[in-house]
């Protein structure tokens, strides 16, 4: 996946981030069950959503629910989501709901219940407001490339007035928010440690290939420094 420890500039500018504050619990983020695999440290929600490189969004329309994969993008403790303006599930005005998933492992038991996946994953809440300020709408549009490749904003043509104007940027507090993680091997029942079965976790992880050029790139145009560095090895 992209690197974490990207520094605020390759973002393009940063907003104020909420600290160390922690992730304070409120009755839909609280965890009923599993209640050890919540995180109170905001620095990893951001890590996490730092990490990722999709989104699925969760709204009402016309009183059903509806789930968007989507790109986005984090400016401090701002996350930006985007759209076209004449897409209906952005103009509910409710509440939405954004999820982020890092898929680290598959946890394999001795007994199929027992079987789990080890990952991390954010869950945020709220109500997002529609960015009007030109200046936001083009951070929270460069915080959305930069969030697919670092340093890719001042690489390529920004944006046009026609293109601004067909691009609706909806910026979502992450005020309340969860983070849960799951970590280790297998945990199964004392009685099936006898058992002849394999368990163990299969590690697991997102990996860049050889970049591969667009048909009709001009002759002489090679893989810009910032692609070849963040590929994976």
């Amino acid at each position: 996946m992209l690197s974490t420890t990207e520094t605020a500039d390759a973002r393009g500018p940063q907003a104020p981030d909420a600290g160390s504050a922690p992730l304070s619990p409120t009755d839909r983020t609280r965890l009923r069950r599993g209640r050890h695999k919540q995180r109170a440290d905001r620095a990893e929600l951001y890590a996490l959503l730092d990490e990722g490189l999709f989104c699925h969004l969760g709204v009402v329309v016309d009183g059903a629910p509806r789930v968007l994969p989507t790109a986005y993008g984090r400016v401090g403790d701002t996350l930006y989501l985007h759209g076209s303006t004449g897409a209906r599930s952005l103009d509910t005005g409710g509440e939405v709901c954004v999820a982020v998933t890092l898929v680290d492992g598959l946890v394999l038991a001795r007994s199929a219940f027992h079987h789990s996946v080890n990952h991390r994953s954010a869950v945020v809440y709220g109500r997002p407001r529609v960015v009007d300020d030109e200046d936001e709408r083009t951070a929270g549009l460069r915080a959305l490339t930069e969030q697919v490749a670092p340093g890719r904003w001042d690489a390529v043509r920004v944006p046009t007035r026609k293109e601004m104007a067909a691009t609706r940027v909806l910026a979502l507090s992450l005020a309340e928010a969860s983070v849960k993680v799951r970590t280790g091997p297998p945990v199964d029942d004392e009685e099936d440690l006898a058992l002849d079965v394999w368990a163990g976790v299969v590690p697991v992880r997102s990996v860049f290939g050889e970049p591969e050029p667009d048909p009709l790139l001009r002759e002489g145009i090679g893989v810009p420094r910032h692609i070849a560095e963040h590929r994976s090895p």
